[in-house]
Formats: C-alpha cells, sequence, structure tokens
C-alpha cells in the first residue's frame, strides 16, 4: 500500500483520533475519591497552583496552569529545570505543587521533591504509573495512563498527553463549578479579543442615545417615520407613545409589506402598520445577550429600553462589529 495515497492518510488520522478518545474515555473510571481529594487540596489552597513538567508535559502543565488561571484557580507554570536553578523561590509554604510526568520518574521534577516537602507544599501529580516515585510522593496521585499511545511505534507521547490534558481540564471545571465562577468572573480574565468584549461590554455601553436614536410617536405618518428611518441609518425607527414608552417598531420588512399592500405612505400612520409585539432589550444586558437575541429573532436592531419600557437607546449588529464583539 503506498503510504501517500489518501486512503493511507485517512486511516491513520481516524485511529490516532479513536485511540486519544479511548484513552480519554478511560479516565471517567478514575473521576474518584482521589480525583474529589485533589479538588479539596486545591480549593483549600490560600496561596497558587504551581504546575510543572518536561518535555511534552511541560506543554500539557502549561496549558494546564493557564486553564486553572482562567476559571478562577489562581496557577502559573513553572519550568522544573529553571526551578532547580532560582525559580523555586516562586513558590511558598501556602501553594500547592501540580507536577505532571507519565513515567513518573522525570529526573527533574524527583530532584524537587525534597524542596516541595521541605516547604511543606501539597502536591498533586498526574502520572501514568501509581507505583512511580512521583506518584508515590504525591499527596495526591491522580492516574492518567493509557494502553498505549497513538504513535504507531508506541513512542511519541500522543494518546498520553491528550489524557493528562483532558484530566487537567475536567479538574479545572470541577473547580469552576466548586467556586461559583460566574460569567463576569470569566470576563474579568479574558479582557481581550471578542470573547471578553462580549462578556464585559453592556449594551448600554456602545448603543445610539439622544438624536441619534430613530424615533417617532404614534401619530406620526408613515413618511415622517421613512425620513426618520433615512436619517438615523439603522434600517428602523422606534414607535413611542407620549411618555416615551416602546409602543412598536418600523423596519424595513414592515417596509416591504407596506408596499406590497399599495399604501399611501404620505396618508398612513406609522401606528397604523408598525409591529407591536417588538423585540427590545434592557442597556444592562451583556453585549453577547444581544447577539443570542438577534441571532434567535434573525433581526440587525434592537430598541433599548429600561425597566419600564421607556426608549433609552437603540443598538445594531453593527454597532457589536465595531465594538469588536462579533
Amino acid at each position: 500500500m503506498n503510504r501517500n495515497d489518501n486512503a493511507s492518510l485517512l486511516q491513520h488520522g481516524i485511529q490516532v483520533l479513536q485511540t486519544e478518545a479511548a484513552a480519554v474515555a478511560a479516565l471517567a473510571a478514575r473521576v474518584d475519591e482521589r480525583f474529589a481529594a485533589a479538588c479539596r487540596v486545591l480549593l483549600e489552597c490560600r496561596g497558587r497552583a504551581v504546575v510543572m513538567g518536561m518535555g511534552k508535559s511541560g506543554h500539557v502543565a502549561s496549558k494546564i496552569a493557564a486553564t486553572l488561571a482562567s476559571t478562577g484557580t489562581p496557577a502559573f507554570y513553572v519550568h522544573p529545570g529553571e526551578a532547580s536553578h532560582g525559580d523555586m523561590g516562586m513558590i511558598t509554604g501556602e501553594d500547592v505543587v501540580l507536577a505532571v510526568s507519565n513515567s513518573g520518574e522525570t529526573a527533574e521534577l524527583l530532584t524537587l521533591l525534597p524542596l516541595i516537602k521541605r516547604l511543606g507544599v501539597k502536591l498533586i501529580a498526574f502520572t501514568g504509573h501509581p507505583q512511580s516515585t512521583l506518584a508515590k510522593a504525591a499527596d495526591v496521585n491522580l492516574d492518567v495512563s493509557v494502553t498505549q499511545e497513538a504513535c504507531p511505534m508506541n513512542l511519541a507521547p500522543t494518546a498520553s498527553t491528550t489524557a493528562a490534558l483532558a484530566m487537567g481540564d475536567a479538574l479545572a471545571v470541577s473547580l469552576l463549578s466548586a467556586r461559583g465562577f460566574t460569567q463576569e468572573d470569566f470576563a474579568r480574565s479574558h479582557p481581550g479579543g471578542s470573547l471578553g468584549r462580549r462578556l464585559l461590554l453592556h449594551v448600554e455601553d456602545i448603543m445610539h442615545t439622544g438624536s441619534a436614536v430613530p424615533v417617532v410617536p404614534q401619530d406620526a405618518l408613515l413618511s415622517a417615520a421613512l425620513m426618520e428611518m433615512t436619517r438615523k441609518g439603522l434600517g428602523m425607527t422606534v414607535i413611542v407613545d407620549e411618555k416615551n414608552r416602546v409602543a412598536g417598531i418600523f423596519t424595513d420588512g414592515d417596509l416591504r409589506r407596506a408596499l406590497d399592500r399599495e399604501i399611501n405612505v404620505h396618508r398612513v400612520r406609522i401606528a397604523d402598520v408598525m409591529t407591536r409585539s417588538c423585540t427590545t432589550v434592557r442597556g444592562e444586558v451583556l453585549a453577547g445577550g444581544a447577539i443570542r437575541i438577534m441571532n434567535d429573532k434573525r433581526i440587525t436592531a434592537l430598541p433599548v429600553v429600561d425597566a419600564d419600557n421607556n426608549l433609552i437607546g437603540a443598538l445594531h449588529m453593527h454597532d457589536l462589529v465595531r465594538a469588536g464583539v462579533v
């Protein structure tokens, strides 16, 4: 068989995914009292989780540290080799060390064990060998062993690193839930990018206000409403009653339907052709919430109201795009 043909490439790819999926699935049976004990150690930690690992396990450890830190468990990664040359000073007696090693015999980690014990620091280990030196030294050892690597030579860390990474995610999310971590907490850890803006920005931060809001009274003619839509450029105008409460909305779609009925725009009142049961949004709603409303309703603009349904602004999908939320 030609090793470079499509069938061979696809077969190898599928085999890798199946092997790694089986390795992760096998972890479910090991989420037991030891897993709960590891969670309790981290929940009771008054300092930070210091995550360590060498080689490929080091990359996994770095990702685990980042996931913990972003989900409510203060954490950072320390390279074990650097720890032996001064970086142990970054670890305090109030911290917890989480060490990742498939073999459980990584020399750089074993060198640090006496120092970790001297500090009185709790040690959580992720190993593939429960009888290894690291596993036995740990206060809690989580078994992340795999039957085989996805590598055909059973050498390159593949399934084993995937399993360790998945166990780290399980730990982080369990801690997130136990801490009552909220969307707002998550946003404070992710202020950059569209994710952070979606969770930090509120509708009132980016909506149109004052004279930029397209609005007409209920007794206005349709022609006046069309002029207001044109001036404000949001593809709609809001109709309000005498107390500035939202009575309805008139959109480009409503205009097309009105023209199909051959309505005289200079004689018909806007109240007779507007959509009365219109969707609105509160100013304090997160930008991400406004996006969900627009997507669910398949609309591109929303009147913004206060608790009494008084009009306070208008939001268009373009505002969300400009704000970097989408």
